[in-house]
């Protein structure tokens, strides 16, 4: 899957529920709110005052170091 600013929490978390400790790990921790599961990555940034472009590094980043 390629997880963009665009991508949906929801379906990152169904991608790999590991995305979900990159989240908190960044400032994220309402990543079980059922209104968080609509929102794009950037609007969830943008919600918690992050970057979103960091997020999204943090998420490949890890991602990549699963998939080797």
């Amino acid at each position: 899957m390629n997880i963009t600013k665009e991508t949906t929490m929801g379906e990152m978390l169904q991608y790999d529920r590991g995305i979900a400790y990159i989240l908190m790990q960044n400032g994220m921790h309402c990543v079980g709110c059922p209104s968080s599961i609509g929102e794009s990555l950037e609007e969830a940034c943008m919600v918690h005052g992050l970057d979103a472009d960091a997020v999204l590094k943090s998420i490949q980043d890890y991602l990549a170091s699963i998939n080797k």
